[in-house]
């Protein structure tokens, strides 16, 4: 057995299914071409939650948009010691600050407490008053607007596109980590906890921010391959690049450099991006042709928080934004049918001397 748990299948689950061999990810039966864009935050997370809650609604932007009202009053708690962390550790402590039920209520708390927070945290630390929501709107769009946006449809789109991408994607570390959790009963606010304290990691979700650092120190595309070169004689990692299950491009990559696209106002960026991503891509395969390293989610995902105005530093709390979905869905349905999940480990440490 590896010590990452490779091909070790440690649950049975309805909620997404990722191909690394054809690049594909499938969402409670739907395929991600047909959700990203086309489906609302909203609506995706009805469709992950569906059959895990008794009398879930129709249409949970409304639900939704009176969460982000609830959970707005806890925003008071966000003193000086919560605006000196760095935003994804402001936002979990402001997180914590929940309830830890199981129920409905809970759980749309638990989904709106990542926007709400985090659009309160980067304004409080920029010397900025957080701007309440406004539950007329729809969710990608209000968590513009509370950032200090007038987000136009293109915007709003955008980031919505973003959520349903990242919304679900198999057992990773963080969802992973929310299953282990609820399958103790410690609540659904527990759960989320763990799962973005996982995310929090630079080995998962909080990658995005340098591949900005990297796209400013390399300028120009006239500058790209002797950066790179550079870089990997370094031995420096580059972000981005290379996935620990897909074997060729990330599905949700093109995904997110679409709703650029059609955002319309960052033809320059997404040009010297996508300069920077051939160069990177050549590079790869003749520096480590038997490897499969491919454009993963990360890449993109910066460009979009990028144009949208996050800070680099928040960009990790935007991407709980859409993971909390999945993490919530996945804990009710551990909870529904999963025991207490305990593997075994292998003692590999010294055995004590017998007695002479």
């Amino acid at each position: 057995m590896s010590d990452g748990l490779e091909d070790v299948v440690a649950a049975h689950t309805v909620m997404s299914d990722v191909d690394g061999a054809a690049g594909r990810l499938i969402i409670r039966g739907r395929s991600l071409d047909d959700l990203a864009g086309r489906a609302t935050f909203e609506e995706v997370t009805r469709l992950l939650w569906d059959g895990f809650f008794d009398h879930l609604p129709a249409d949970l932007a409304g639900p939704l948009a009176a969460a982000r009202a609830e959970v707005f009053a806890e925003v008071s708690a966000m003193d000086t010691g919560i605006l000196a962390l760095s935003p994804i550790e402001a936002m979990r402590a402001l997180t914590a600050r929940l309830s830890d039920g199981d129920d409905l209520a809970t759980a749309l708390r638990l989904l709106a407490a990542p926007a709400v927070f985090t659009a309160a945290v980067v304004r409080g630390q920029a010397g900025e008053a957080p701007i309440a929501p406004d539950t007329s709107l729809g969710h990608a769009a209000d968590i513009l607007r509370m950032l200090g946006k007038a987000p136009n449809q293109a915007e709003s789109e955008a980031l919505d596109t973003y959520l349903v991408t990242v919304s679900d994607h198999g057992l990773n570390a963080s969802t992973f980590a929310a299953r282990v959790v609820a399958s103790t009963r410690a609540g659904l606010g527990s759960a989320v906890l763990a799962g973005i304290s996982a995310l929090k990691g630079p080995l998962h979700g909080g990658a995005p921010g340098p591949i900005i650092d990297m796209l400013d120190g390399i300028g120009g595309a006239e500058n790209a391959r002797p950066w790179i070169e550079a870089a990997l004689a370094r031995g420096d990692r580059l972000m981005g690049f290379g996935h620990r299950v897909y074997r060729v491009r990330d599905p949700r990559a093109d995904a997110l450099k679409g709703a650029i696209r059609r955002m319309g106002t960052r033809a320059g960026r997404l040009e010297f991006a996508e300069a920077v991503e051939r160069a990177v891509l050549e590079i790869l395969k003749a520096h480590k042709p038997d490897r499969s390293l491919d454009t993963n989610v990360e890449f993109y995902t910066a460009l979009l928080l990028e144009a949208l105005a996050f800070p680099p530093s928040a960009f990790t709390c935007v991407f709980a934004m859409g993971r909390t979905a999945g993490w919530i869905a996945h804990a009710r349905e551990q909870l529904a049918g999963g025991r207490l999940i305990r593997p075994q480990s292998v003692y590999v440490g010294p055995t004590p001397r017998a007695a002479a």
